[in-house]
This record gives C-alpha cells, sequence and structure tokens, in this order.
C-alpha cells in the first residue's frame, strides 16, 4: 500500500495519484498544513516495486485505497468521491515468490517539492539498480567518514557514555536539511536548505558544534540562509517544508551567521560566503519592520526606540506576546551583529549593536522577589510604555507555579515570556524571566553585569543553587542548556563540572526515555556536555570542564587540524554524575586537561 495523504495531523487537500496498473508505479502527491505555522506545501512522491531476488512482475490486483477500503481498478482519485480522507493511496498485490520461500519486495521511494515527475527522477538518478545493499553501504561510508571527524578513547568509558555521545552526534545531522534543487518558490544556484525547526532550539549549540568538524557544511547551510533572505526580506527562524512556521522569540538566525562569520570570516571567500549579503542579511533583521514578526524578522521600529517591548503597545504587524523573552533575543541578536561589525571594521555599527545588547537591562526589575523567599530578588519583568513594570510571578509557568499556567504561543498570553505546554512538556518560565539574560547573551561582560544586578558572585550562585534545588531547572527546554555552567562566571566551574555531569546522569541515556527534547538542538547540547565543552556563540570563547573520555578529537577539514582534549588521570565517570576524578586543575595551551579529586 502507497499512503499520498496521511501526514499524522489529518491535513491533506488537493490530492492526485496515478496508478500505473502494469509497471506498479505510483506517482501522488498533495497539499500539507505545516506542523507549526499557518502555511501550506505541497509535496510529492514516486514509488516503484521490485521484488527482492526475483521477477516481481506486474500485480495481480491494483486500485485505490480510500479511508479503510480498496477501490479495484482505480487508477486516478480523480475516479472517486474522495473529499476529505485521512489515508488515499494506491494498494497492489503480487504473486508471491513461491510457496515454500519468504517474499521480500523492495520498495524505491522518490520525492519532491517540485512533482511528481521530479519525484521519479529524483528516485531514479540517486537508485537507479534497486540495490540495497549498496545503498546502505553507501550511507554507511558517509556517515562513517562524518562521525569519524570526531575520536574518542573509550578506556575506563561506559559503553552507553560512547553510544550516547555518537548518537547525539548522529542528530546534530538531522536538520536543517539541504533540499538544493527541491525549491519551488524561486530559482537559484545557491545552495537550499529547510528544516530550520527552529533556529530558536538550535542556534545555542548545533552550530557551534558543526563549526568544529563541519565547516563545509556550515557554510552553505549559511548561503542557504542568506538566499532566504534576500527573496523573502528576513533571515527564517522556523522553516518547514518551504513554509514559513511560527518564530518563538528572537530572529534567531543572526547568532547562527555571526557564529559562522566570526570563525571563518577568513575562510568565506573561498566557501563562496558573500561577506557583504551576510552583513546586509543581519542588518534587515536588526533594522527593517516585517509586515508579520510572527513569521519572520523582529518588532524593530518599538525595539530601537525604546530598547524594550511594552505590554500595552499593540501594532498591526505581530502579536504582542513574549514582550520579555523576546527582548532579551533581540539583545543577544544584536551583540551577535556586534560581533561580525568588529570583524568587518565597521566601528560605528559595532559599538551601536554593542549598546542594544545592553538593553536587557531595561527589563530587570530589582525589586521582584520569588514568593517566600526574599533573598531571591531581582527578575526580568514586563515594562508598560511609560516604563513602569508590569508583573509576572517569578513561578510562573514552572512546575512551581500555584496556578499551573502555560506560556506557549497564545494570543491572549499577557505574561511577557515564552515557552510553556502541559500537552508536550512542563517547561521553566522562570528561567526565561529570570535568566535568559545570560542564556540568550552567551557573553561574559554581559553575564558579569547580570551578577552584579544579583549582588555579586555568592548571590548569583545562591540563586543557581536554587534553580537546582527547587525543581526549576529543566533538562527539556533549550534555554535552559547553559545554566549547568554558567557557575563559571562566578569563578566556580568545579560547580560547573558537577552540575553538568549530573544533568548528564539523571536525564540523559540510550534509553526510549533518555532524550527529553528535541532531536539536534539536544543532541548537540549532549554531545559538548560529554566533550567537556559549552560554546558562546558568535564568539571564539568556549566554557571548559572535564570531557567522559580521557581523550577526545576534532577533526576541521578546512584547517586541515586536529584539536584534542586529554584529561590525564582519568579515572571513569561517576554513576550519579556527583563527586570522583573529573575536576580540571590545570589547562594548558594545548588543551591538555589535569584531573585530580
Amino acid at each position: 500500500m502507497v499512503d499520498v495523504t496521511n501526514d499524522g495531523q489529518q491535513s491533506s487537500t488537493d490530492p492526485i495519484m496515478l496508478l500505473n496498473a502494469t509497471s506498479a508505479r505510483v506517482p501522488g502527491g498533495s497539499s500539507f498544513a505545516a506542523s507549526f505555522g499557518p502555511g501550506r506545501y505541497r509535496a510529492f512522491t514516486c514509488v516503484d516495486f521490485k521484488g527482492d531476488g526475483f521477477d516481481l512482475g506486474p500485480p495481480e490486483q491494483s486500485g485505490a485505497w480510500l479511508g479503510n477500503s480498496g477501490i479495484q481498478q482505480t487508477t486516478n482519485f480523480e475516479q472517486l468521491y474522495f473529499g476529505f480522507r485521512e489515508q488515499l493511496g494506491a494498494l497492489f498485490t503480487f504473486k508471491p515468490k513461491s510457496t515454500s520461500e519468504t517474499t521480500s519486495i523492495l520498495a524505491r521511494v522518490g520525492v519532491s517539492f517540485i512533482s511528481s515527475d521530479q519525484a521519479c527522477a529524483n528516485a531514479e538518478s540517486e537508485v537507479p539498480d534497486f540495490d540495497f545493499t549498496s545503498v546502505q553501504q553507501a550511507a554507511f561510508n558517509e556517515w562513517n567518514e562524518l562521525l569519524g571527524r570526531v575520536q574518542v578513547q573509550t578506556q575506563d568509558v561506559e559503553d552507553e557514555i560512547v553510544e550516547l555521545f555518537y548518537s547525539s552526534f548522529y542528530r546534530t545531522h538531522i536538520s536543517p536539511a539541504d533540499y538544493t534543487g527541491e525549491n519551488p518558490l524561486w530559482n537559484s544556484t545557491e545552495p537550499y536548505y529547510d528544516s530550520f525547526y527552529c533556529n530558536w532550539d538550535t542556534f545555542r549549540t548545533l552550530y557551534s558544534f558543526m563549526a568544529l568538524h563541519d565547516p563545509v557544511n556550515f557554510s552553505r547551510i549559511v548561503r542557504g540562509l542568506i538566499n532566504i533572505q534576500q527573496h523573502e526580506g528576513w533571515l527564517p527562524e522556523c522553516r518547514g517544508a518551504t513554509a514559513q512556521q511560527f518564530i518563538q522569540g528572537g530572529s534567531n538566525g543572526d547568532p547562527i551567521l555571526g557564529e559562522f562569520f566570526v570563525k571563518f570570516h577568513e575562510h568565506a571567500d573561498a566557501l563562496n560566503v558573500s561577506a557583504s549579503g551576510l552583513y546586509a542579511a543581519l542588518l534587515a533583521d536588526a533594522e527593517d519592520q516585517p509586515p508579520n514578526w510572527d513569521l519572520q524578522g523582529r518588532q524593530a521600529n518599538t525595539w530601537k526606540a525604546l530598547g524594550f517591548l511594552p505590554s500595552d503597545v499593540w501594532e498591526p504587524s505581530g502579536t504582542n506576546t513574549k514582550q520579555v523573552s523576546r527582548a532579551l533575543e533581540y539583545a543577544f541578536g544584536d551583540f551577535t551583529i556586534s560581533q561580525v561589525a568588529k570583524v568587518l571594521g565597521f566601528t560605528n555599527d559595532s559599538a551601536k549593536y554593542a549598546q542594544r545588547a545592553g538593553n536587557f537591562v531595561n527589563n530587570w526589575n530589582p525589586d521582584t522577589a520569588v514568593p517566600g523567599r526574599p533573598d531571591i530578588v531581582g527578575m526580568m519583568q514586563p515594562r508598560f510604555a511609560n516604563g513602569t513594570f508590569n508583573f509576572t510571578d517569578p513561578r510562573h509557568c514552572s512546575v512551581n507555579d500555584p496556578l499551573q499556567s502555560t506560556c506557549f504561543l497564545n494570543a491572549v498570553n499577557t505574561d511577557g515570556f515564552y515557552e510553556g505546554s502541559p500537552i508536550v512538556i512542563r517547561t521553566n518560565l522562570w528561567q526565561h524571566s529570570s535568566f535568559n539574560a545570560f542564556i540568550t547573551q552567551f557573553v561574559p561582560q554581559d553575564t558579569a553585569k547580570l551578577i552584579q544586578l544579583q549582588g555579586g558572585n555568592d548571590k548569583f550562585i545562591d540563586r543557581l543553587n536554587f534553580i537546582f534545588n527547587e525543581s526549576f531547572f529543566d533538562s527539556t527546554d533549550e534555554p535552559s542548556q547553559q545554566i549547568p555552567f554558567m557557575y563559571h562566571y562566578a569563578n566556580r566551574p568545579g560547580l560547573s563540572t558537577q552540575t553538568s555531569r549530573q544533568v548528564i546522569a539523571q536525564f540523559y541515556n540510550t534509553s526510549v526515555n533518555g532524550l527529553p527534547g528535541n532531536d539536534g538542538a539536544m543532541g548537540s547540547y549532549v554531545a559538548f556536555y560529554l566533550a567537556g565543552l559549552y560554546p558562546l556563540p558568535a564568539t571564539r570563547q568556549v566554557l571548559l570542564s572535564s570531557p567522559f573520555f580521557p581523550q577526545i578529537s576534532f577533526f576541521n577539514p578546512i584547517f586541515n587540524t586536529t584539536t584534542t582534549i586529554k584529561a590525564k588521570n582519568f579515572k571513569g565517570n561517576p554513576a550519579d554524575g556527583t563527586g570522583g576524578n573529573v575536576f580540571v586543575k590545570v589547562c594548558d595551551e594545548l588543551l591538555d586537561i589535569l584531573i585530580t579529586v
């Protein structure tokens, strides 16, 4: 059976299917709803069958599959009163290989966003001879070459840790996806990448991890992002199957471009990345307000005028929600633009965007405290246009919220923060309100300012401890990713080492429930933790802990160099992440790490 219409959310319209009753080829397609936005897209398929080791011959019976019934002899959906059906496709029966042998039938499936003819051509080009073993081996070789760029020593390391590392590494390359040649929206010679799902999730760690071992693919993704901006006006934020999808926070394509350019600007020409095109794309996000900031860009005019997003100002260009979360991410985006401007020698621009990056302080209310904890005082809070503060309970949308609130994409959401959904996860928006400045700034000078606002290193450490001790930390939510490493900023890297290891031990493993979050975003996050590192996007800085391996090395094909981290005196990993011989005593310039108790 070939199902043409079932996308899991019953959104199919305008299906097509032309069944060839002689060859059993099934070209088809349909229109589907975007999974996280208002748009729609068309997708096409082409399916062929062949006997595995025998001549399959023509089908004995064929017809359309409608709902839960087969309609014999039908070769075209237009011959049916199909209306709306969750399942619509083609059905065949073939003569078995023999009565005494197992019959295996190979199915070759081509896909396309252009047409069913293109789907057939793609299948014929990529799998011309139905050689399953060769296709499997080619995929195996390609993945092994990519994964082999990072090597680990496994002495005294549990097999589960090795498997967790490489499976996490693998998942960092699932999306975004290379759809070059499959863009139905415009013609271009540039790469086309899709499945940015979403930049809000992935900008924190995925591209920094890619920069260590796969800068060529990274450069193609950047070229694809720039090309989308050139045709649609702004960098994509959340995009799937060629359709714009909802923005979760800021314009988080900015730190992705910043990450690339800060690290590879000297190689940009060789990688065919236009510096002027990249910078123009960043400026479009920073300066130009789109028709709908729910789908692309920012609420730029108000942000530039006030340095915050008021709770009581409505504009026709987007929804007035998530004001604090968006403001904090806009600030981080402006920091990444300032970094690119600095590399390009644009001194005035660098200073302007660095100043905007400091606007996170405009949402800081020094008088807001956690109820019952007057020692945990000072929070990010919403503001009104006149400058006075609105109020959101710091426990809002956390597991400790007495109202059990949610903070999802909701037009009547007035709390100022994102994200929370009891359907999927119980996320911690208190981290957004109190710590999103850390998480989205990713720069020591901004974290230093936040430490100052919170009363100094000791109070900052007390607040971090409070997050973990009172279960505000949420390993399933991307803004939590940096929190275990934030002890570094208060000169307590040992606490970062301990806490990050406890997070791995408690939440991540190779079981069915061992991945509490999205692939890609969580995969790169775990890979960094296991490597004993945490990145600061759009900078050349990394926070250093201790690896879960006696040695780990990264090969970078652009530089033709291998960077190796050696953990001297490595004696294994504590099962619960607590204690052990894991603390860094000395780090020399070759990244040899001496680990002591």
